[in-house]
């Protein structure tokens, strides 16, 4: 197996490392206090074509295979300290735009993904819902035909970018009784008579992302706004969450990579006792956990990106990426704070946010718990 990048893959890396570091770092901590999402930084994105990654060449995107995409948001990771931006983007790309590529008319492709892919357009995912959450299919959001239309019903809640989003891809049910085969999709327009947008949410980590709640109430969605076939609703959800789960942590393994650069910096310059801290066995071990996790983290990624490139089954290896990403974000988060003491405690180190930042992707695309539960039923359990 040959784990070498080809030289366009690292030209990529290269060119978004450096564009992230001088384009994308100003005023993070200020506007994490705030909770602001950065438009700018949004356009900057756009403009470098990251957030076309995904999408086809025709319809405006860069038309980059999985693993050169996850290549090129690891190096956004590294580079870029604002992981609310980052998670923002994602949540497009994979939530939104890939729906799209996938279930879409030709009409609705040439309507919706230019925009998408050059910053001008912003869309939000609304599937969970106050009473449902992993359980994503026990939806109380109504969808009923009313001539050449669907009336919707219900409300969405945890919408990352609905406060700032143009199109929303919403899911609702034309027949509780028939369970997840009336799970139907819909693109609905900001503006639309009978959605509402609510006031942003504020959140732990990730505050630079926006996130809202969305209400229908009565709502007129035309017939052709439909996102693939009445009832088809889980396997766009599916398809979606697949290539989520698959890619929405690639940016990790650079924010890790960056952790651990920094926390060997540091433990090589700050002395205690009389010598270097990284001298310590209780602080060096740490250190090699960051980059164990770091490596392991990135083969697994890059594994998972060349099988979906050669066209195989990835429903338990995305459960298994996912899953292990996100704890060894959050560990090795924990770990660079605690090398820097009492330093990376203060907010103006801005160790103390990539904890709170990395916290939600235990929790996003699916908890970790039911990543488990979707290796283990892929396994046979």
């Amino acid at each position: 197996m040959d784990f070498e990048l080809t030289q366009e893959q690292r030209a990529l890396q290269d060119s978004i490392l450096e564009f992230a570091r001088r384009e994308l770092n100003d005023d993070v901590v200020e506007r994490d206090k705030s909770g602001a999402f950065s438009r700018e930084g949004w356009k900057k994105c756009a403009d470098m074509g990251l957030l076309g990654l995904p999408v086809p060449e025709e319809y405006g995107g860069a038309g980059a295979d999985a693993l050169t995409t996850m290549v090129a948001l690891e190096a956004l990771g590294r580079g870029c300290t604002d992981n609310g931006l980052i998670f923002s983007v994602n949540a497009q790309m994979w939530a939104c735009e890939t729906p799209i590529v996938r279930f879409g008319t030709e009409e609705q492709k040439q309507r919706w993904l230019p925009g998408l892919c050059d910053g001008s357009v912003i869309a939000a995912h609304g599937m969970s819902e106050p009473g449902s959450g992993s359980d994503a299919f026990s939806l109380s959001t109504t969808a009923r035909r009313d001539g050449g239309a669907y009336v919707l019903h219900g409300s969405k809640t945890f919408v990352t970018n609905a406060p700032e989003s143009d199109l929303f891809l919403v899911f609702g049910t034309i027949d509780k009784e028939l369970g997840f085969a009336g799970v139907t999709a819909f693109l609905v327009e900001q503006g639309t008579p009978g959605l509402t947008v609510g006031k942003p949410l504020s959140k732990m980590g990730l505050r630079t992302s926006p996130m809202g709640e969305l209400f229908f109430e009565g709502c007129e969605v035309p017939a052709e706004n439909l996102l693939g076939k009445p009832g088809q609703g889980m396997l766009v959800f599916d398809t979606s969450m697949s290539w989520e789960r698959s890619s929405i942590l690639a940016s990790t393994v650079g924010t890790m990579e960056r952790q651990l650069e920094r926390a060997l910096a540091y433990a090589k310059e700050r002395r205690q006792f009389g010598q270097p801290i990284g001298s310590f066995q209780a602080v060096s071990h740490r250190l090699v956990d960051m980059r164990l996790r770091l490596v392991t983290a990135r083969l697994l990624l890059y594994r998972l990106g060349w099988l979906i490139d050669r066209g195989e089954p990835t429903t338990l290896e995305s459960a298994l990426v996912k899953l292990y990403l996100s704890e060894c974000y959050v560990r090795s988060s924990l770990d660079a704070l605690q090398v820097h003491g009492g330093y990376g405690y203060m907010t103006e180190y801005e160790l103390e946010r990539d904890v709170r930042d990395a916290i939600g992707s235990r929790l996003y695309s699916g908890t970790s718990e039911l990543q488990y539960e979707v290796a283990a039923k892929n396994m046979g359990l």
